[in-house]
């Protein structure tokens, strides 16, 4: 049995619970690796920050930003927490 994996957070709105945990940043790329997304996040100050969340989770807030059929997430305003943050 494989290593577990530790999931980072992201939501597609601001949220609205313990706000000054949250960071927000603009989504680079989505891609699935070894069953989970990893979503690359650019921070206000141009850091790239990778995040990774299941599959569910991606589907949840890409289902959530304003989007139309086929548009892809990159460039989206997202808020996030890593692992432990």
């Amino acid at each position: 049995m494989g290593a577990a994996v530790t999931h980072d957070r992201i939501h597609a709105r601001e949220p609205t619970h313990h706000v000054d945990r949250w960071s927000v940043g603009t989504i680079e790329s989505v891609a699935e690796r070894d069953g989970h997304c990893a979503v690359t996040v650019e921070t206000p100050d141009g850091e790239a920050v990778e995040l990774v969340v299941t599959l569910a989770i991606r589907d949840l807030f890409v289902s959530r930003l304003d989007l139309d059929d086929g548009d892809t997430p990159v460039g989206e305003r997202v808020w996030y927490r890593e692992h432990g943050g």
